[in-house]
C-alpha cells in the first residue's frame, strides 16, 4: 500500500555543473503530472512522464528539475533582416525631421538594444542530444524518485496498520452480531406469541405463531446481511494483503460494508445490535477517511 502524498529532493554537483530534482505529490482522484524542466531538458518530459506513470496510479505529482552548467557554450547571431529594417526606418525618420533637429548619426549601441537584432543561442538548446541529456540527470532523478517512492510506502504502511486496526473492530463486531442472531429470532417469535395470546386468550394456535414468525423473519432477519458482511470483510483483507491494493477498490468494498451495516441497523429490534452498529459505522468512517490518502 502506498500513500498518495510524498516528497523527495536530490541534487548532484560535478565539475561546476549541478542538477537538482524535487518531487512532491498530493491527493487526487486521478493521476495528474506536472513536469517543470529547464529548456535544455524539455525533450525529456515524455520519458519522465512514462517512468512516473508506470509506478504511480493516482495523485497529483509535481516534478521540478533544475540544471546549471558552469561555462555553457553559446553563440551570438545577428539578424541581418532586422538590422536593415531598423536602419531603413531610422533613415526614413531622419528624412521627415525638420533641419533644426540636425542629422546626427544613430549610435551603434542603440541598434544592439533593439528587439530581434541580437540572438543568443545556447548550444544545448539547438544541438543537445536527448540521450546525452538523460545521462546527465538520470542518476539524480532515479535517486529522487526512489526516495519519493520509499516515503510513500512508509506513509502507506502506517495507513495500512491503522486501517487493519479498524477492520479488526468490524470483524469483532460482526462476530457479536452473528452471536445475537438466535436471540433476535427468538425475540421475534416471542413478540408474535405475545400479541396472539393478547387477543386469543389461552387458546394459541402454534401453526399461526409459526406462520407469522416466518413472515416477520423474512422481513426483519439480518442473517443474509451478516453473511454478506462477512464476505466483504474477508474480501477487504484479501485486497489489503494482495498486490492490487488500490484505494479505489478498497473504497468500493467499504461502500458495500457500510451498506450492509446500515441495513442491519434499520432491521434489528435488539438494542444491543443497534449499539454495535454505531461502533461499526464509526470504524467504517475512519477507514474511508484513511483511504482518501491511498493510491
Amino acid at each position: 500500500m502506498k500513500s498518495m502524498t510524498g516528497f523527495a529532493y536530490a541534487e548532484k554537483q560535478s565539475g561546476g555543473n549541478s542538477v537538482s530534482v524535487e518531487i512532491k505529490s498530493y491527493n487526487s482522484r486521478f493521476l495528474e503530472l506536472e513536469i517543470h524542466l529547464v529548456p535544455p531538458l524539455s525533450p525529456l518530459e515524455p520519458r519522465i512522464r512514462g517512468i512516473i506513470a508506470e509506478r504511480c496510479k493516482r495523485g497529483k505529482i509535481e516534478v521540478t528539475i533544475h540544471g546549471k552548467k558552469e561555462n555553457p557554450s553559446f553563440s551570438v547571431s545577428v539578424n541581418a533582416e532586422a538590422v536593415r529594417a531598423y536602419a531603413a526606418a531610422a533613415q526614413k525618420i531622419k528624412s521627415l525631421l525638420p533641419p533644426e533637429y540636425g542629422r546626427e548619426k544613430i549610435p551603434l549601441g542603440k541598434f544592439l538594444e533593439l528587439d530581434g537584432v541580437i540572438e543568443i543561442i545556447e548550444a544545448e538548446k539547438e544541438h543537445g542530444d536527448e540521450n546525452e541529456a538523460w545521462e546527465g540527470i538520470k542518476d539524480v532523478f532515479i535517486k529522487a524518485f526512489e526516495k519519493f517512492e520509499n516515503e510513500r510506502r512508509r506513509e502507506g504502511q502506517n495507513t495500512k496498520e491503522n486501517i487493519l486496526s479498524h477492520i479488526a473492530i468490524l470483524e469483532k463486531s460482526h462476530e457479536g452480531i452473528a452471536a445475537l442472531l438466535p436471540r433476535m429470532e427468538q425475540s421475534i417469535k416471542n413478540g408474535v406469541k405475545s400479541r396472539i395470546a393478547e387477543f386469543a386468550g389461552e387458546s394459541i394456535d402454534e401453526n399461526r405463531i409459526l406462520a407469522e414468525t416466518a413472515l416477520l423473519l423474512m422481513k426483519y432477519t439480518i442473517a443474509e446481511e451478516v453473511s454478506r458482511l462477512s464476505s466483504h470483510l474477508s474480501g477487504f483483507r484479501e485486497s489489503m494483503a494482495g498486490n492490487d491494493c488500490s484505494g479505489k477498490k478498497l473504497d468500493f468494498i467499504c461502500q458495500e460494508i457500510n451498506r450492509e451495516i446500515n441495513t442491519i441497523g434499520a432491521k434489528t429490534p435488539l438494542i444491543e445490535v443497534s449499539r454495535i452498529v454505531i461502533d461499526m459505522k464509526d470504524a467504517v468512517e475512519n477507514i474511508r477517511e484513511q483511504l482518501r490518502n491511498v493510491e
